[in-house]
């Protein structure tokens, strides 16, 4: 039964990712079809992840309020009429709706699927449910540009988006037929603004749950760095073909699934803070070695790609503790506290994807202290948290 959770929440999960990837090798070919330039096909990007940031403030209070299956299924109903008419576009206009209407829609399994592991799971348990959850969510990103590429090569731009509504269709039947309610009515939240927006003022004031939700999202920010520039890393800077997106993708991704791998066997071993703090020493060791090989050496397949194996696999160990602590600072608001965690981390990410990478994807040596100066934030973060109130988990 476990198995068959993690694997509905895993792809519930990975809609968002799917739509974030897929289409980032088609990038050149859309700018052809509507004539635009890059930096507006960049925007399909950056609307798509604010949007996806904003909504997911408010995905865990509803599910709170009216249930966590409701708020899943007409979630992918509009999702999959975006991907639908995103298909057709006739311009890039509608296009960038329809990735914006996605981007609204695209957040609600990722939060309430995290809301739902702790409606069912605590302490260790929980934390080897989500690591389990990250490593099969991990396979999305790897997969998705890789995929992209062939079906730009071979059908066109449009047919990534009739995958993704596929996708989102299967996901569809599957959360229908497989996924029961794990919120009893009794345990809801009734729907008042009020209350609701004390609740969200509560979570704010709590300076302990926003760094450490900062600090998740500042770690994650050196692969949004990675994935805004996806596109001009692959083909400029590694000067690779729209079907090499894996040589980027796999190792960032690989490392994603091992650490979350490890992060789940070492639940009942370590403490959590242990474990925080060994991710940060292996993200420290990627980051300092991405800098040095880029200040010396031309970048090239295979060993420009390598820290990001290194640290992505430091990330994923230090994620999901990270993540638990904060969301166990709310085990009465889990679906609220979830949607803040998420907010945090998406918006983030949007802005390094959006606004950063931009500024720095010319140049490997700039991604590479990009990386490095996220992750000095995310680390005085947790240094802050640490702060006051000692974290006991």
């Amino acid at each position: 039964m476990n198995i068959l959770l993690t694997l509905l929440l895993a792809g519930l999960t990975m809609v968002g990712p799917l739509a974030i990837d897929t289409y980032l090798p088609s990038f050149p070919a859309i700018a052809q079809t509507f004539d635009a330039s890059p930096m507006l096909i960049q925007q399909t990007l950056s609307m798509f992840l604010f949007c996806f940031a904003f909504m997911m403030l408010f995905y865990g209070t509803l599910s709170d309020s009216f249930g966590r299956r409701p708020v899943i299924l007409i979630s992918l109903v509009a999702y999959i009429a975006a991907s639908i008419v995103g298909a057709m576009a006739p311009s890039i206009g509608v296009l960038l709706a329809c990735r914006i209407v996605q981007g609204l829609a695209a957040g609600a399994g990722s939060v309430v699927g995290r809301a739902i592991v702790q409606d069912r799971f605590s302490g260790a348990a929980a934390q080897k449910i989500l690591s389990h959850i990250m490593m099969v969510f991990g396979l999305a990103p790897a997969i998705a540009p890789v995929l992209g590429g062939w079906l730009q090569v071979s059908f066109g731009w449009r047919s990534i988006f009739w995958f993704l509504s596929g996708f989102g269709i299967l996901m569809f039947i599957a959360v229908q037929r497989a996924l029961p309610e794990s919120l009893a009515v009794k345990d809801r939240h009734p729907f008042h603004l009020g209350a609701i927006a004390a609740n969200y003022w509560k979570v704010l004031c709590h300076h302990h749950f926003l760094l450490l939700s900062i600090a998740v999202g500042m770690s994650f920010a050196g692969v949004a760095l990675y994935i805004g520039s996806a596109a001009y890393f692959v083909m400029n800077i590694l000067h690779l073909p729209e079907t090499a997106f894996a040589w980027m993708f796999v190792p960032l991704i690989s490392g994603m699934v091992v650490g979350s791998a490890l992060s789940g066997k070492f639940a009942h071993k370590f403490a959590r803070k242990t474990q925080v703090w060994m991710g940060f020493a292996v993200m420290i060791a990627a980051g300092i070695i991405n800098v040095a090989y880029n200040s010396v050496f031309v970048a090239a397949v295979p060993y420009a790609v390598m820290p990001l194996f290194i640290y992505s696999f430091g990330l994923a160990l230090a994620m999901t503790p990270l993540s638990l602590i904060a969301l166990e600072y709310f085990p009465n608001n889990s679906g609220l506290a979830s949607s803040m965690q998420s907010f945090i981390q998406m918006l983030l990410f949007a802005l390094v994807s959006g606004l950063v990478a931009p500024l720095l994807f010319d140049s490997a040596l700039k991604l590479a202290w990009g990386v490095l100066a996220s992750l000095v934030v995310s680390l005085l973060a947790w240094l802050l948290a640490l702060t006051g109130k000692p974290v006991t988990h």
